[in-house]
């Protein structure tokens, strides 16, 4: 049986683009480390890490239904 070599595909690009986002946001202190602009009473320091909380489950249940989409198409269409 041959063997499968890893298929580098548009859709699993924007995978991984979804899935590293949320952490070069965070690792990216320097630009969220400051107290203004505020947010009803909220430094910024704090509301922004708590937006990206919100953006991380998006981006990751897009990755997800990505992921079944691909590994579907894969398997020629099967239900899984």
């Amino acid at each position: 049986m041959p063997e499968k070599k890893p298929v580098v595909t548009p859709v699993r690009v924007i995978i991984a683009v979804c899935l590293i986002a949320p952490f070069a946001a965070m690792l990216w202190v320097s630009s969220y480390a400051k107290v203004d602009p505020a947010f009803i009473g909220i430094p910024f320091f704090y509301w922004y890490q708590m937006l990206w909380v919100l953006i991380s489950t998006v981006l990751t249940m897009t990755a997800y239904k990505l992921w079944q989409r691909d590994q579907r198409a894969r398997k020629g269409g099967a239900s899984a």
